[in-house]
């Protein structure tokens, strides 16, 4: 009866708290997030992130009605908290809504970031050879296959020049973040992103408790480069930070770190005895006009991440890797454990499939990004409306990040985008950013992003106007 009581009253309580948080922010429309507000430094438009005071009643909000959200199913089982205070995957969502827009037949996707070729035939072939065995069908190594463990080393030193590093491999790039990160941080650490982050790694930290106890950090406005500033200041404060993490190239933005830069930022790590953590999946997404190129660096606290998905067309395949200090037991005995208890292995299959794709190599790869040279220009084009300065100067990965003007919510943009123009982007704020988009142009042929491209033109003009 008690515990009846309680739950009751906190329904109360909260309802009555999001209702006045509701009718203050009726205006924009905007839903409840955990994010914090970034300084003016930030890539978010001030006008939405200048009021810290709002920030702190809507973090408060959110994290009761989760709790309510959890009690409210009385007398019958409830799922995690840690569960309901993760974000929704915005590309499942994007998907439902092209579902709601018509379907795949009428909505074209400049959405989900992925690559419109398949595999090298090579790597099909070895695929196939593979099932010819029956050592395919059983457990293979946790760490990854031996022949091909050796083939990334390999590539590791020659094209990343990455020297002393071990491998293991995973079930994606994501499921190597998340070993990494179960293997380095406890729920009571603080965790490094910079805004606008990927938005998979914000809910990897979410459902690992780590929510709380993650630190967005700002970019330069221009640049869209992380703050070393805001870093150094931070680190400063106190030991808490237990890891910073990067994508270089970026997802969302496609800009590209500097070497120094990454090299000023792991000693940072490596003198508050933090993590660095670099995601390099789109390592070989650059362009006519890159002109600064992948660079890469390791070190006794660097833990670097790797994809198969886009470069080779591996997307269903789920091959990714990460490199650490061979020297690092500690580390590596950590891995396995995560490694052991969620796919015990990698895929054996899939595995060899990875092999052949290394032998089709780099140069394979560098043909297919050439091809997208087209859809890239295209995409600019489709944003011109926003005004070039309004949108970031991408060097590489597959994708282009724009601001909206003042006052614009972007998720509801991309309502309008597919309803009405039968074009699919992703919103911002899935990434941190409030009032900003981002589009893939890597998804599509040339053709079909043609299309695509003129039809977000087409809306962005009518929805501008």
């Amino acid at each position: 009866f008690f515990l009846k009581a309680e739950r009751r009253q906190l329904t109360t309580t909260v309802r009555k708290m999001l209702g006045r948080f509701l009718s203050r922010t009726s205006t924009t429309g905007r839903q409840c997030r955990c994010h914090p507000p970034s300084s003016s430094t930030c890539a978010r438009t001030s006008h939405r992130t200048s009021d810290a005071t709002r920030w702190e009643e809507r973090r408060r909000v959110r994290l009761v009605s989760t709790a309510m959200a959890s009690s409210v199913n009385e007398g019958g089982a409830s799922v995690s908290r840690r569960i309901l205070s993760t974000d929704s995957p915005v590309v499942v969502q994007m998907k439902k809504l092209i579902a709601e827009g018509g379907g795949n037949d009428e909505v074209l996707s400049l959405a989900q970031g992925v690559v419109h070729w398949s595999p090298p035939s090579r790597a099909k072939q070895m695929a196939l050879e593979s099932l010819r065995g029956e050592e395919v069908h059983a457990y293979g190594a946790c760490e990854g296959l031996p022949a091909l463990r050796e083939a990334l080393k390999k590539k590791l030193l020659v094209e990343n020049k990455l020297e002393g590093v071990d491998v293991m491999v995973t079930t994606g790039a994501n499921q190597a973040f998340m070993n990494a990160l179960l293997s380095v941080a406890d729920s009571n650490d603080n965790v490094v992103l910079f805004v606008p982050y990927y938005f998979n790694h914000l809910m990897a930290l979410q459902m690992t408790e780590g929510g709380p106890g993650v630190d967005l950090g700002p970019c330069d406005p221009q640049t869209m480069l992380p703050d070393l500033g805001w870093l150094e200041r931070r680190m400063k404060e106190g030991g808490d930070i237990k890891a910073v993490v990067v994508v270089t190239p970026n997802n969302p933005s496609g800009v590209i770190i500097p070497r120094a830069m990454l090299v000023k930022m792991a000693d940072l790590c490596e003198a508050a005895n933090a993590w660095f953590i670099v995601d390099n999946t789109y390592e070989n997404f650059v362009y006519e006009d890159t002109e600064v190129r992948p660079e890469f660096v390791s070190g006794p606290n660097v833990i670097n991440i790797f994809s198969f998905s886009k470069a080779y067309g591996m997307m269903g395949w789920r091959m990714g890797y990460l490199s650490y200090c061979q020297s690092n037991r500690e580390l590596s005995e950590s891995l396995l454990k995560a490694q052991d208890t969620i796919p015990i292995c990698p895929a054996q299959i899939s595995q060899h499939m990875a092999l052949g794709a290394l032998e089709a190599g780099s140069e394979w790869v560098k043909e297919r990004v050439k091809l997208l040279e087209g859809n890239r220009k295209k995409a600019l084009d489709a944003l011109s409306p926003l005004g070039d300065e309004n949108i970031t100067k991408s060097q590489g990965a597959i994708y282009l990040w724009a601001k909206l003007p003042r006052g614009l919510d972007d998720a509801k943009v991309v309502e309008r985008l597919v309803n009405e123009f039968k074009v699919c982007i992703i919103p911002g704020s899935s990434c941190g950013s409030d009032g900003h988009i981002r589009v893939a142009y890597a998804n599509l042929t040339e053709e079909e992003c043609s299309e695509a491209c003129a039809r977000l033109k087409r809306g962005l003009t009518c929805i501008l106007s």
